[in-house]
């Protein structure tokens, strides 16, 4: 008998937030200095507060989370990860209300391929909630994704 697959939610939980020193291969983009591993719990507290037809990027949710730990940055690799398995999460367990995952995009308004429905569940939901999604070249983006940020309280 084969060993079951964990969820989405298993692989997220026990997960606790660490501060680092930068590594030195990422040192040239960020300089040196701390950067936070963050805790999926506290980048998914910040999805649920995206209010409907608002979208905030990676990046932001990054910035935020390296100012409210006083650090140079939040790892890019591990938020990334985190994200698309809370996006995972919600739609295994059907939260994708109370988690609006479709509402975090790239830097430059672009929906993410790796993300539930490799883009077209996000585009769909966006459009629902108000927003144009247009094609450019191979990319979904969100028209005017700059007129849609939103930035949570500090």
């Amino acid at each position: 008998m084969g060993k079951r697959k964990k969820s989405a939610r298993e692989k997220l939980e026990g997960k606790e937030p660490q501060i680092v020193e930068i590594p030195q291969k990422l040192i040239g983009k960020y300089g040196m200095g701390m950067m936070l591993i963050p805790a999926p719990q506290q980048i998914e507290e910040i999805i649920k507060l995206i209010p409907k037809g608002r979208i905030m990027t990676v990046a932001q949710i990054r910035n935020y989370l390296a100012r409210k730990f006083q650090v140079v940055t939040t790892c890019p690799l591990v938020t990334g990860i985190y994200i698309k398995l809370i996006a995972q999460a919600a739609e295994e367990e059907g939260a994708g209300e109370s988690i609006p995952w479709w509402r975090v995009v790239k830097s430059d308004g672009s929906l993410n391929p790796k993300l539930p429905g490799g883009g077209l569940l996000q585009k769909e939901r966006l459009e629902k909630e108000g927003l144009a999604v247009v094609q450019k070249r191979k990319k979904l983006k969100v028209a005017n994704f700059k007129d849609y940020l939103w930035e949570p309280e500090e």
